[in-house]
């Protein structure tokens, strides 16, 4: 049974080299043993475009975005962070790696664009992009 983090999740887009990337990192024996069934859905439910057809709003793999982050309690506080790939994650470089939750959360979400999610420990939190601020694609590098 997959599990659903709310009922009303915004559309996403994914580029197909995205999509491609982290299915085989989902095959790594490593990461077998983790829970990516929430990555897994979004990754059902996503328009998967081509790199040069991605809209430069978007936050794709290895995007720069700058993120408000809502708790259950009120609290709220914004964070600038990097998508990226488990080998490339770094906590103090703000650097977030897909298979985290706040990772598996922002993939394919447009500025504007919010998502309840949940969190470890039991908690959730609303995530809302403000800007991305870099993207790869739209800085032209379409294979990277």
């Amino acid at each position: 049974m997959s599990s659903n983090p709310t009922p009303a999740r915004p559309p996403i887009r994914v580029s197909r080299v995205d999509v491609e990337r982290i299915e085989s990192l989902l095959e790594q024996p490593q990461y077998r043993a983790l829970d990516t069934t929430a990555l897994q859905d979004e990754l059902v439910r996503a328009e998967v475009l081509e790199p040069a057809r991605m809209p430069n709003d978007v936050i794709t793999m290895n995007s720069v975005a700058l993120v408000q982050v809502s708790d259950a309690d009120g609290s709220r506080q914004e964070h600038e962070l990097t998508l990226v790939f488990p080998r490339d994650a770094d906590a103090d470089a703000h650097r977030v790696s897909i298979l985290a939750p706040v990772g598996s959360a922002l993939l394919g979400l447009r500025v504007g664009d919010a998502i309840d999610w949940p969190m470890p420990g039991g908690r959730s939190a609303r995530l809302q992009v403000l800007a991305v601020r870099y993207q790869p694609e739209a800085a032209g590098e379409l294979h990277r």
